[in-house]
């Protein structure tokens, strides 16, 4: 088990910051890195061609291992996940007449690509949810297995929902989608860094993830991982970076028509990022080291003295095989008003966010009992 990390991070106590789905908090090192980093730009003299691939071979070979991919080459380095959903959705082999499944309230970033394709491509979106109730997540699941059908080009779906804290059955998605030569892409924005995912275990045809939630890297990062299917498609952009040889300067001239290996084609021009690129890697270097395992079990160890009583308050969640424990979506009782919670929750100094019907609470390995406390006394006067 993991113990308290409140004091690598640079938060004050007069908060308590349960919303890392929103938006994680920077690691000292992390600043560190990036300080380091901003007074070695200031310097340009010192910047050699190497530096510009310096931390690349870092960054995807951390991602790799949290993800348990055996390539790192199958790495992209991106500026957002919608990028990086926008190139899944650029290689699909989408046809007219076939479909493409999403989930109900997904992500917008994880729905306006495929809107756009399916509207090129006479196709058509199958939005998939379930009613409000009992056994939510095992319903939906279900729902979604149901959907896929010999017409279904592509499933793209989230790990973890963003704003219920539902889980997929990912294994169980992917064989069926096999089963239909369907490609599988995952967003792992929210669930990447704080819960196990097993690239090899699940063969996701792609996973993208934003990184400055759960892997607590800056905002203005991301990271994807690209199968086979896209071993020979088409990036967004052409960029000298992405071209077979980049790193000789002096040839850069010679036009090349092959890219980097594997997903090397996929990553952004300007990923040298000078500043955010060290970042990146420090983050990604933390969250290997934790192990996602690791963060999982400090949530879990974390939430469950409270959930007894919160569901004594009237509070719903999901069954503990429904839903992870680093993002919890708290269902409001009846005759709650939830702007009014809200400005209980801002005005006693607690950060979660609400979601629809809900109140998402996401913790990690920064908070402690005295912030779930807190929390606490506001729900119990709020609940019924």
């Amino acid at each position: 088990m993991l113990d308290c990390k409140k004091q690598l991070f640079d938060l004050s106590d007069e908060y308590s910051f349960l919303n890392c789905a929103y938006l994680s908090p920077q690691l000292k090192s992390v600043t560190a890195a990036g300080q380091h980093a901003l007074v070695q730009k200031a310097m340009p003299y010192g910047i050699l061609p190497e530096h510009f691939f310096r931390h690349h071979k870092g960054v995807k070979s951390a991602f790799a291992d949290i993800i348990n991919a055996a390539e790192p080459e199958r790495i992209a380095l991106l500026p957002s996940a919608s990028y990086g959903i926008s190139t899944a959705a650029l290689n699909a082999p989408v046809q007219e007449g076939q479909e493409i499944i999403i989930l109900q309230d997904q992500f917008p970033s994880n729905y306006y690509p495929w809107s756009r394709l399916a509207k090129e491509k006479g196709a058509t979106i199958k939005m998939v949810g379930v009613a409000e109730g009992k056994d939510k997540g095992l319903r939906w699941n279900q729902a979604i297995l149901e959907a896929i059908n010999p017409k279904t080009a592509v499933v793209a779906i989230a790990h973890v929902h963003w704003a219920e804290g539902l889980l997929f059955d990912l294994a169980a998605i992917r064989k069926k989608s096999k089963e239909v030569g369907a490609w599988l892409i995952i967003d792992g924005t929210q669930s990447v860094g704080a819960l196990d995912f097993d690239v090899q275990k699940i063969q996701p045809d792609a996973l993208i993830c934003a990184s400055y939630k759960w892997l607590m890297a800056p905002y203005g990062t991301a990271v994807a991982y690209y199968g086979p299917a896209f071993d020979n498609g088409k990036p967004i952009e052409e960029n000298w970076i992405n071209r077979k040889d980049s790193q000789n300067f002096r040839n850069l001239v010679n036009y090349q028509e092959s890219y980097q290996p594997l997903a090397g084609r996929y990553s952004v021009g300007q990923q040298s990022n000078f500043v955010l690129m060290p970042m990146l890697e420090t983050a990604l270097q933390q969250i290997r080291a934790w192990e996602p395992k690791n963060i999982q079990a400090y949530c879990q160890h974390l939430n469950e003295p409270y959930l007894e009583e919160l569901q004594t308050l009237g509070f719903s969640i999901a069954p503990k095989d429904q839903r992870p424990n680093h993002l919890l979506g708290l269902g409001f009782p009846k005759g709650i008003d939830p702007d009014q919670l809200q400005k209980e929750l801002a005005k006693n100094k607690i950060l979660v966010s609400i979601r629809g019907a809900s109140i998402r609470v996401a913790p990690n390995v920064y908070n402690e009992a005295w912030d779930w406390e807190r929390l606490m006394r506001v729900l119990r006067k709020a609940g019924v």
